[in-house]
């Protein structure tokens, strides 16, 4: 309302100059809990940024001892099939392994590399073996990060080059004298390339799933601060701006009957003491229900039974309230916004208001409450102080509500403001 009574109405991550340790925080307060809060939405940074990925050295080294050992006793149990493992043999049955430390950085790379590593295994006629399993983790690891084409590709690749190893080119590659393998073989070995694909999607889709679910908390729980936030910015707001405006008003009648009217000042004086007593109160309930969210208030939220106490001390800041209507019984939510409505809308006319009348009307129309406050004006367009926060706080109250506020300078002069709230609001239920 405040506003309506006036005169009318660097790239992220870079060190940008400016004083020592002002780029850890950034400008306009958005610093490192920005930050982490852009990480739980799943911002992980890309491969440069401090959220890099780390080496997976322990699964590597596990997985290549696997394969070399497994390939040791796979030896053992084709000899007379197969070539015997020697040096070379052992050497990329190491690479293999090994070049799975870079599947999280380089997927794509990496799952190629395993696959044409394992054909030239194969092709040099050693043992089946575990030697497969490292396909397995590379092609997990594409599909997983995204990369699911090259992943589907370098499986296809696998079972084409077996084909022609096994169907084609065996009878020039070792071991002598091999047989081309029976197409069951080969059935068995492409329903095994389907499964893994699959699996490995799967995996894909439920990793996917847990980072959306994480993204959601994490954004629900920001959109909860926020709505606290605000809350408390409101209460501040209608706190302070009414008790500071009746104490403006009753220092200024102070400090112009000092001299001439020493009694009618003391009266005055003691207002303002009453008043800002009263604020304080309201201010240390506000706080409470920061330090100690979990915990009951100690004291009720004010409401319209407080009517009587706020048509008091607008009279003691010059403004005559008539009431017409009585307050019904609210719900702890709608009897607040009731109450800080009022509140609010009675500070601007003490404000902004050239009368020194205004009139509250309180009605029970079916379901909903409706609230009026009428002044006979004119506008007076001076500066009380105001933040030109007090319609927005009082429409937000209203809609946290599933309630209308409107207000506006009336036809026949002055300003009228009219809330309408409902009696059983979910906020309430």
């Amino acid at each position: 309302m405040d506003e309506q009574r006036g005169h009318g109405g660097g790239p992220p991550g870079g060190r940008r100059p400016g004083p020592p340790g002002w780029w850890r925080y950034g400008p306009s307060g958005r610093g490192r809990w920005a930050d982490r809060a852009d990480r739980a939405d799943g911002d992980d940074g890309d491969d440069t940024g401090n959220r890099r990925s780390r080496w997976p050295w322990p699964s590597t080294l596990l997985l290549t001892a696997f394969v070399l050992i497994g390939s040791a006793f796979a030896e053992h149990s084709q000899e007379g099939e197969r070539v015997a493992l020697d040096p070379f043999a052992r050497l990329l049955l190491f690479a293999a392994g090994a070049v799975l430390l870079w599947r999280q950085r380089h997927p794509v790379p990496v799952v190629f590399a395993t696959v044409a590593v394992v054909l030239l295994y194969l092709g040099a006629g050693y043992p089946y073996g575990p030697v497969f399993l490292t396909v397995v983790v590379a092609c997990f690891s594409a599909v997983v990060t995204g990369h699911r084409r090259a992943a589907w590709a370098a499986m296809g690749t696998l079972w084409a080059g077996h084909l022609l190893l096994a169907h084609v080119l065996h009878r020039w590659l070792p071991p002598v004298g091999d047989a081309a393998a029976s197409w069951s073989e080969e059935i068995v070995v492409a329903t095994w390339v389907v499964a893994v694909v699959a699996v490995a999607e799967l995996a894909r889709v439920r990793r996917e799933q847990w980072a959306r679910e994480r993204a959601e908390r994490a954004r629900a729980v920001r959109r909860r601060a926020d709505e606290e936030r605000l809350r408390i910015a409101r209460e501040l707001h209608d706190v302070l701006a009414h008790s500071i405006s009746v104490i403006n008003v009753q220092a200024g009648v102070g400090l112009a009957l000092l001299d001439s009217d020493p009694e009618q000042a003391r009266t005055a004086l003691a207002t303002i003491k009453d008043q800002s007593k009263e604020a304080l109160g309201e201010v240390r309930q506000v706080l409470d229900t920061l330090r100690a969210p979990g915990d009951a208030p100690r004291a009720p939220a004010p409401g319209l039974e407080r009517l009587p106490e706020l048509v008091e001390q607008a009279a003691g800041a010059g403004l005559d309230v008539t009431v017409e209507g009585k307050p019904p019984k609210l719900p702890p939510g709608a009897d607040l916004a009731a109450f800080r409505i009022l509140q609010e809308a009675l500070t601007n006319v003490v404000r902004h208001s050239g009368s020194r009348h205004a009139r509250v009307r309180i009605d029970q129309d079916g379901g909903k409450l409706r609230l009026r406050i009428d002044d006979d004006g004119p506008a007076t367009g001076a500066d009380a102080g105001g933040s030109g926060n007090g319609l927005a706080g009082m429409r937000e109250r209203a809609a946290a509500l599933d309630g209308t506020i409107e207000a506006g300078p009336r036809p026949d002069g002055g300003f009228r403001v009219l809330a309408v709230l409902p009696l059983d609001s979910e906020e309430d239920r």
